[in-house]
């Protein structure tokens, strides 16, 4: 996500994580081990863009949520695996959490709704995102 949200700039925000994650340590305000670093390839620009998110373990995938808060598009960071699905990914709970290549993959039909209903009951903050928004969220593999 880029731009303001709740007079929040989100760009500023997101580049201090990242350096804080990068660090080691404490991140300010966050849970480490539920972070991870999601670095896709800029669909216009071809640069790499890295984003900080909740993630969910899933057996051996990582799942993650393109909720964007419950607005009306899509979060930047999907728009750019839709078009280049190789993605990096820097994983807050694995020791040194060292930088790995992973396929993105979008979770269709039964098993995204049995994904979206679990992760709903998990983190009830996505049910608030979907409440806000029309569209469909779109939850994410990366293996």
């Amino acid at each position: 996500m880029t731009g303001r949200l709740a007079g929040v700039d989100v760009a500023a925000v997101n580049r201090r994580v990242v350096a804080q994650f990068r660090a080691g340590g404490a991140i300010e305000g966050m849970h480490r081990e539920r972070l991870l670093l999601l670095t896709t390839t800029g669909r216009r620009s071809e640069q790499a863009h890295t984003v900080p998110m909740m993630f969910h373990r899933d057996g051996e995938r990582v799942l993650v949520v393109a909720s964007n808060a419950g607005a009306a598009g899509h979060p930047d960071w999907y728009l750019n695996l839709a078009v280049d699905p190789q993605v990096t990914i820097e994983v807050g709970d694995e020791p040194g959490g060292a930088p790995r290549q992973a396929t993105a993959v979008t979770v269709e039909g039964d098993e995204r709704t049995a994904l979206w209903e679990m992760l709903k009951a998990t983190y009830p903050f996505f049910a608030d995102h979907e409440a806000a928004t029309t569209r469909t969220i779109p939850v994410v593999a990366l293996r």
